[in-house]
């Protein structure tokens, strides 16, 4: 198959045409590593690859025979690397297969190697030490987001067509909007964190996936949601499958338009006005958008050093395993600089502060629950600005303590860690376009609790009205010539 023809279909399109015996598995893995080996030197997306172990029955899935790649964290596939993004863990092998690992086998995905991540996904820009800076095929020199970037730039530039993420505050629609993809973050305990973890950060952290269209993030959903034996909670079980909803009229919805994040920073006037255009979009629908202010139940200065107590207090525990299993030492040697001034300040956080950060998590859920019990949605911006210059983070970040480097990483996100705290879905819808430099601007839509439904009802709904699949990046394997 040629790169150019490969490109031109998502998963559901390539699994299709697997099934009626136009192309193998085989000959589909071999296009994404001649993808890979395209595009990924310009973008240092893809940290690892390795042959295909899993060639499943054509047909089988609506997935079956797909080429996948797994972020360098959370996912455990055996007998391969999962370093998250460290020094500290460099070298560090897979047992077993997760959970998530297994059911992707069982989705008919062909997993070929892994992507890139910041130190321990504890930033929102990929810029590591371990495999260094992973950049935007739509412009190399800015930042593809994080945590999930390199998932988020080898999809944007066709090397797979959809690729795992996680989401622990904002990490899967972070990579959306800076790469133009969609990507929802699902409800807490929607799919299994198992089994060696109940939850991680504290249930803040989910699986999820990045894609170029919405069915394939739905087939997805479809094939691997649910609990495992021994899971702390579980999501109420959807109603029908996600395919079945992106077909389904979402009705007229109540939407909440948020423009002005929580914290107070100003929204770039090209992302604000992209979200008007969204919401004009909307309402052309028949769907009802109204301005609103959403409460988060604390102030903000205690919602980031609630959650920094509550991250940096979890990354000493993973910190800690992997010096003790390698017998490392914690400091500058094996960890960056804002990586290590957080599991200082992690070691400083008392157990009263630690059950004090898990009220918040309480009373935020609740002031969002509430929200939802009025309207349907809630429409913001992803991000505030458009995706920043590499380095940007780094450029206020000497000599910074661990609250402070939570307080700049959300300073750059605010408006996605909020749904992680109440456990609710949202999605990144990739709308628009910055006018003046073609940089794709991610729109948001969050739901209540268990309604993956309604967002992919309207997801669907959106993506044939302003389709966006013809849209793409500078950074593309189907410009390569194949012949």
């Amino acid at each position: 198959m040629k790169l150019s023809e490969y490109v031109g279909h998502d998963g559901v399109g390539l699994a299709d045409l697997v099934a009626r015996g136009q192309v193998t598995a085989a000959e589909l893995a071999a296009t994404a590593q001649a993808a890979s080996d395209a595009v990924n030197p310009r973008l240092n997306a893809v940290v690892e690859t390795w042959p295909a172990q899993d060639i499943p029955a054509a047909g089988s899935t609506p997935l079956a025979g797909v080429p996948f790649l797994i972020k360098d964290l959370a996912v455990a596939m055996a007998g391969q690397r999962v370093e998250l993004g460290s020094r500290i863990a460099a070298g560090n092998v897979a047992g077993a297969d997760s959970s998530l690992m297994a059911r992707l086998r069982r989705a008919g995905l062909v997993t070929l190697g892994r992507t890139a991540t910041p130190e321990f996904a504890y930033s929102t820009t990929t810029e590591g030490v371990l495999y260094g800076a992973t950049r935007n095929p739509w412009d190399p020199t800015r930042s593809p987001g994080g945590s999930s970037g390199g998932s988020g730039a080898a999809v944007a530039a066709g090397i797979v067509p959809i690729a795992h993420a996680t989401d622990a505050a904002g990490s899967v629609r972070v990579p959306a909007a800076a790469n133009g993809l969609f990507g929802l973050k699902p409800t807490r305990g929607r799919i299994s964190m198992g089994p060696d973890t109940d939850e991680v950060f504290n249930g803040l952290a989910v699986h999820g996936f990045l894609s170029r269209s919405v069915r394939d993030s739905a087939a997805l959903l479809d094939l691997v949601h649910g609990p495992e034996a021994g899971d702390p909670y579980a999501a109420p079980r959807p109603e029908r499958p996600y395919t079945r909803e992106i077909t389904r009229s979402p009705g007229s919805l109540r939407i909440g338009l948020l423009t002005r994040p929580w914290g107070g920073r100003a929204v770039e006037g090209t992302v604000l006005d992209a979200v008007l255009r969204s919401a004009r979009l909307a309402e052309s629908l028949g769907h009802r958008v109204a301005e609103v202010r959403v409460e988060l139940g604390i102030g903000w200065e205690e919602f980031v050093q609630a959650n920094a107590r509550l991250w940096s207090t979890n990354l000493v525990t993973w910190i800690d395993g992997f010096a003790t299993a390698f017998e490392r030492p914690v400091d500058l040697t094996t960890l960056e600089p804002e990586t290590l001034a957080s599991y200082v300040y992690g070691r400083r956080v008392s157990g009263a502060e630690f059950v004090d950060a898990l009220a918040m998590r309480n009373s935020v859920a609740r002031a969002i629950g509430r929200y939802f019990t009025e309207y349907d949605l809630l429409l913001t911006p992803t991000l505030p600005e458009l995706p920043v210059p590499l380095g940007t983070y780094a450029e206020d970040a000497e000599g910074i303590d661990g609250l402070g480097w939570l307080e700049q990483v959300f300073h750059r996100s605010p408006f996605t860690a909020a749904f992680n705290i109440a456990g609710t879905p949202a999605m990144s819808v990739p709308l628009e376009t910055d006018p003046a430099t073609g940089l794709p601007i991610g729109i948001q839509f969050a739901a209540g609790y268990g309604r993956e439904d309604v967002l992919f009802r309207l997801a669907g709904q959106l993506e044939e009205a302003a389709p966006w699949a013809r849209r793409i990046p500078a950074v593309w394997a189907g410009n390569r010539q194949d012949g």
